[in-house]
């Protein structure tokens, strides 16, 4: 509470001299209110779901050294993204004014037989496509590669969302987002599905737009293994290759 004091230290004053006043604030109360107001608030309000994007992390699953080559010829697909650009080092774009992103990619190892023989990747196995969104439903360009080759663990997804959607889970404890979650991701780490090894590699002039297009694929098709490496000779070999049969694309 206020407190207003007069002081008054004795002795003759001057006639219609200003009495002076002290005021003294006691503010424990008011830091008392602050504190209940606060408990109030934080018992009362009610917290927002923090709206965040959900990503298919990569699995965490070890593979022995001796599956290791296995894995690579039989179910491994390398991307290799990049950017074009013009002579002056600007980036191409398209029709509508976007980036022209390219990956190129080959599947297995790449078929080369000598690293020191610029002729030996001219037959390689290294294709081009574009990062292609979905036309009437159907996937295109680099997508429809990744849907492919994790068609398996699409397809079981695919049921799991229909069921979550027309809630036909066996109890209604079930149907939440985090459940969901936790289904689909036991299926993206099922080792007993067909599922690929995707390598990404980006070149030189590749943009960060490129690399995170290739994540996003990632995400899209609901693989679960895949990394990011370094671009090594082979690849722009390879690549260097492919340009100069295709001229022009």
């Amino acid at each position: 509470m206020a407190q207003i004091e007069q002081s008054d230290k004795g002795g003759k004053k001057k006639k219609g001299a200003q009495k002076k006043m002290q005021i003294h604030v006691d503010f424990t109360p008011m830091v008392d209110m602050n504190m209940l107001l606060i408990t109030f608030f934080m018992l009362c309000t009610t917290m927002i779901k923090s709206q965040t994007l959900s990503i298919a992390l990569p699995t965490n699953e070890k593979v022995e050294q001796q599956d290791m080559n296995k894995a690579k010829e039989s179910e491994a697909i390398t991307l290799i993204v990049d950017t074009e650009r013009n002579d002056d080092g600007t980036i191409k774009k398209d029709g509508d004014g976007k980036p022209i992103n390219v990956v190129y990619y080959y599947e297995g190892k790449p078929m080369v037989v000598d690293d020191n023989n610029d002729s030996i990747f001219e037959d390689s196995n290294l294709k081009r496509e574009q990062f292609l969104g979905n036309a009437d439903g159907v996937q295109q360009g680099i997508r429809k590669i990744l849907h492919d080759r994790n068609k398996k663990v699409l397809e079981k997804i695919d049921v799991l969302k229909a069921q979550w959607r027309n809630k036909e889970f066996a109890s209604k404890k079930e149907l939440n987002d985090s459940i969901y979650q936790a289904k689909a991701k036991e299926i993206r780490n099922d080792s007993t599905l067909t599922r690929p090894v995707v390598i990404i590699k980006a070149t030189p002039g590749a943009s960060w737009a490129s690399v995170i297009g290739a994540l996003d694929e990632m995400q899209i098709n609901q693989i679960s293994r895949y990394q990011i490496d370094n671009i090594n000779k082979t690849d722009e070999g390879m690549i260097d290759a492919w340009k100069r049969n295709n001229p022009g694309k």
